[in-house]
């Protein structure tokens, strides 16, 4: 073999490499189950991380029945149960953020609809997360067959009058929007979706170019393809998109109008691509990523309230439990 052909060749192989370890290193950092340090360290998302403290003093006085269930794929899944003040039909599953826990997290939401809503309040970690089992995330892909367990298991404890509302925020927003595509029980009367994103491609390929200032190709697919063996599952089948295409329950989609974590562009092909009716969208002016409640917690709970009661039944019998 001619030298330059040996040389070009050594350099293939060497850059070959050096892709395969950098995909290997984001696959690590991004879908394996570790500590998320970086998002701790991102200015845009410093807020949010102080708002979810604000809400301990509460869940930590609050008498929360811890529910396990199984996934479809042998995990162990864990979430924490609040009955409502007063007895209800009304239920909502609120859906965490990529790397956080549900009690921890969703705290602010819970007091809501506990305090304010009168909701009996399921709080679900995901898999790969807080107390439930996974050494991976699944950006809300494999999560949503998650949910579809968690809603069977409350009309199972709970009845079959049970109204249900599922309510996300980040990868919650899109675990639910996600969840939206399924062959979903009538128990379930609408879902929130607060700053989720399109798709796993297209918040990864986002994240590349605002994190590491790299283009999306080919650091993404070979990324998606070593996901795809280690997890089960590729970016390029995780779409919200397509899943709210095959919604038939209505939708509420929230953003924030100054999110740069998760860009505020995300939100307006997925209310679009949404065939099912109601549906809205709500833009809060002057709200980064998941401050929307925090910026405006009037007009978000005036929203969310009109928007439930619209597709909530009229009172239905309470169950004896």
């Amino acid at each position: 073999m001619p030298v330059a052909l040996l040389i070009i060749a050594i350099i293939l192989v060497i850059l070959l490499l050096a892709l395969l370890l950098s995909c290997f290193y984001f696959y690590h950092t991004a879908i394996s189950r570790r500590e998320k340090t970086f998002l701790a360290e991102d200015p845009s998302l410093q807020e949010v991380n102080r708002t979810s403290a604000d809400e301990t003093p509460w869940i930590e006085q609050q008498s929360f029945e811890i529910i396990d269930i199984r996934s479809y794929d042998g995990l162990r899944l864990r979430g924490y149960f609040l009955r409502a003040p007063e007895p209800t039909t009304k239920t909502v599953i609120l859906a965490h953020g990529y790397g956080g826990e549900a009690k921890k997290d969703m705290g602010g939401f819970a007091h809501l609809y506990y305090e304010t809503l009168g909701f009996n309040v399921l709080l679900p970690d995901a898999r790969g997360h807080g107390q439930s089992e996974g050494n991976y995330i699944g950006f809300g892909w494999h999560e949503r067959k998650d949910y579809v367990q968690w809603i069977h298991t409350l009309i199972q404890r709970l009845g079959e009058n049970i109204e249900i509302v599922l309510h996300g925020v980040s990868m919650g927003g899109a675990t639910v929007l996600m969840t939206s595509g399924e062959n979903l029980p009538p128990q379930v009367k609408c879902i929130i979706s607060d700053c989720a994103y399109t798709s796993v491609v297209d918040i990864l390929s986002y994240q590349a170019k605002r994190m590491y200032h790299l283009p999306p190709f080919p650091f993404v697919p070979v990324t998606s393809l070593i996901c795809r063996l280690l997890a089960g599952y590729s970016f390029e089948e995780a779409s919200a998109l397509k899943q709210v295409a095959k919604a038939k329950i209505p939708i509420l989609f929230i953003h924030g109008d100054t999110d740069t974590f998760v860009p505020t562009a995300m939100v307006y092909p997925l209310y679009e691509q949404c065939k099912s009716s109601p549906k809205e969208l709500y833009l809060v002016p002057g709200a980064e990523h998941a401050m929307a409640y925090t910026v405006d917690p009037v007009t978000y709970t005036s929203r969310i309230s009109q928007f439930i009661d619209h597709c909530l039944q009229p009172a239905q019998p309470i169950p004896t439990i």
